[in-house]
């Protein structure tokens, strides 16, 4: 004996579909009673058309749609498909394949039927893929199972159609000179959406690790210590790699700890941080790499050609 679950039962979904000519049609997707239909998946499949649930007006116009109950069959004959009663398009998740049985709505209230295969008591119109996706679920390209991850959308494309253009009189001469409805579609890229990506992969414990593409700055001068000569050399070098093309953010608070500085350095997070300090007088500078956290003394002008290369 078999157990049975949702994945069992055939649930079918009532959609209506505004057609770019205005016209409304009243369509039912079979899908595993254990999914949903996604909106993203379905607004593809359905593209240009307007997709939304079916309201209590759509089901007035179908008596023969049992709400809760709705099925391919039903004792008196077909109810879903174009050569049934109802005449609605019926179409099928792949999942529903001929030979598979299946327990859903026997159009009457209250009431179910089930062991009803796929091919022999009902068949759909053509497939439609609006069906959630899983994880482990195969993917369309056949490389095996499906991971699902967290993402963030950075850019849109909505596709508007004629609905905006017609309410404006929105016309251009076609290739035969006659005037023609122009359809719209809206395609932006949110930069500030980019900037937050940046900033969640590319970061450590300490704050965040600027890729060089992007950096608002191309070093990072700290002048650490209470020495003037770390000051004065740390305020030309600025000026020598400014002068060399880079941006450069300096650091020249005088009353605060090197410790301070460096933890602000790395949570601004400058691809390259140049450290002024003890070394000054010997004419030697620290070069820290942010991301790789290494550091390494050079004598000034080696630092300042390697940044500059």
């Amino acid at each position: 004996a078999t157990e049975w679950t949702a994945a069992h039962t055939l649930k079918n979904v009532v959609l209506a579909l505004t057609h770019l000519d205005g016209t409304r049609e009243i369509v039912v997707v079979g899908i595993p009673g254990d999914r949903d239909i996604d909106d993203k998946r379905v607004e593809v499949a359905f593209a240009p058309a307007e997709v939304e649930a079916a309201t209590e007006a759509d089901f007035a116009k179908h008596p023969l749609l049992v709400k809760g109950y709705i099925g391919p069959w039903s004792p008196t004959g077909p109810v879903l498909g174009e050569e049934s009663a109802t005449g609605i398009r019926y179409l099928l998740d792949p999942r529903v394949v001929d030979g598979t049985a299946w327990i859903t709505g026997a159009n009457i209230d209250q009431r179910h039927v089930h062991s009803l295969v796929a091919g022999r008591d009902f068949s759909g119109d053509g497939v439609v893929e609006a069906a959630t996706v899983r994880p482990g679920d195969p993917a369309p390209d056949g490389s095996g199972p499906v991971e699902l991850a967290r993402g963030m959308e950075i850019g849109h494309v909505f596709q508007l159609g004629r609905k905006y253009a017609e309410a404006l009189g929105l016309k251009v001469l076609d290739e035969n000179g006659k005037l023609a409805t122009v359809t719209m579609g809206s395609y932006g890229i949110g930069v500030t959406r980019i900037l937050a990506i940046i900033a969640e992969l590319n970061n450590d414990a300490k704050g965040l690790i600027w890729p060089e593409s992007v950096a608002p700055f191309d070093v990072h001068v700290v002048a650490t210590g209470r020495d003037a000569a770390a000051f004065e050399l740390a305020a030309s070098v600025s000026e020598q790699l400014e002068a060399a093309g880079l941006d450069v953010l300096y650091d020249d608070r005088p009353k605060v700890s090197p410790g301070v500085k460096f933890g602000d350095a790395e949570l601004v997070g400058i691809p390259r941080i140049l450290i002024v300090g003890r070394g000054a007088a010997d004419g030697e500078v620290e070069l820290w790499d942010r991301r790789s956290g290494e550091r390494e003394t050079l004598p000034v002008a080696e630092a300042v050609a390697r940044l500059q290369a």
